[in-house]
């Protein structure tokens, strides 16, 4: 889709530009001579305009590029950002040109313009330094899920001044579901609070783990020999591709340890997707209860006054 939408607005901006640059050459036909006075500042303004088709067809044709190639979503949302950033950037010196006689006093009012947009706009302009940080440093990418200062969500946009994310967890759930809310905060936040990316080094797992209260007298290797087979099953059904890969580092694992009450906790650990981790769990339950059930002589839960 976007691939085809960029291709659209090659054809228009090539089409712009011939025209423009048409129009620019015909102005010296001797039809313009009644307009002499005007020629010159109409010969300007075409070749402005030329130019910034120009710019602009040619971060179309980059941004083409860019989506074919077999990129991270992420790697490519940042790219296109910068190809956009430039073409503004190129354009507005364009439009400086066109108003200024030269590029000199151009450059002069543009650094009293910045000189008092500085004092003025602090906050926007340490957000869209941040914003190059995030480029360079790559803390974050579109699609990752990221916490920072109490939010938590996966990022959809990442803007010149602020980033958007979807909201998961949130006030009113106690799971890893989406809540609905998008959040957005000023990518400024980044240089002053630490940030938790789930992508971490054994992307695109992280890892998880899940509870069962259990009597003191149960069998705890039958138990951890259910609990590793639901897991397994779980996880062969979900991602086959990668079982005969495996090497030992995405193994499941089963500890005990004290509740704070009257009975232990079976928990076993596990790699997840982080944006999986609420149906993996209930997945996981289904598969190990009736397993566990199936043998009350073995597996003994709190029940009645033992609770």
């Amino acid at each position: 889709m976007g691939n085809n939408k960029n291709k659209q607005w090659i054809f228009i901006y090539g089409l712009m530009a011939v025209v423009l640059m048409t129009l620019h050459y015909s102005l010296e036909l001797e039809f313009f001579d009644a307009w002499d006075e005007y020629v010159p500042f109409m010969k300007k303004l075409t070749l402005s305009l030329f130019l910034i088709t120009l710019i602009f067809l040619i971060s179309k044709i980059v941004s083409r590029i860019i989506i074919a190639q077999d990129q991270l979503e992420g790697d490519k949302y940042n790219l296109l950002r910068i190809v956009r950033f430039l073409a503004m950037v190129l354009s507005l010196i364009v439009i400086a040109s066109f108003l200024f006689q030269n590029l000199y006093a151009a450059a002069v009012s543009f650094g009293l313009i910045s000189l008092v947009l500085g004092f003025a706009l602090q906050a926007p302009i340490t957000s869209f330094i941040a914003w190059i940080y995030l480029i360079f440093r790559r803390s974050y990418l579109v699609g990752d899920r990221i916490q920072i200062k109490g939010f938590r969500g996966d990022v959809i946009e990442i803007g010149y001044l602020d980033t958007s994310i979807l909201e998961r967890r949130g006030d009113y759930l106690g799971n890893d579901r989406q809540s609905g809310r998008i959040i957005r905060f000023p990518n400024s936040l980044i240089l002053k609070e630490e940030i938790t990316n789930y992508s971490g080094p054994q992307k695109p797992f992280i890892w998880n783990e899940t509870s069962l209260r259990i009597g003191y007298t149960s069998d705890l290797q039958f138990v951890e020999n259910c609990l590793l087979e639901a897991v397994r099953r779980d996880f062969k059904e979900r991602h086959p591709q990668l079982v005969t890969r495996n090497t030992g580092q995405w193994d499941p694992a089963v500890y005990f340890r004290i509740n704070t009450f009257s009975w232990m906790e079976a928990v076993v650990s596990y790699p997840v997707e982080p944006k999986n981790a609420t149906v993996r769990r209930n997945s996981i339950l289904k598969y190990a209860l009736p397993l566990l059930n199936a043998a009350p002589d073995k597996v003994k839960f709190p029940e009645g006054a033992l609770r």
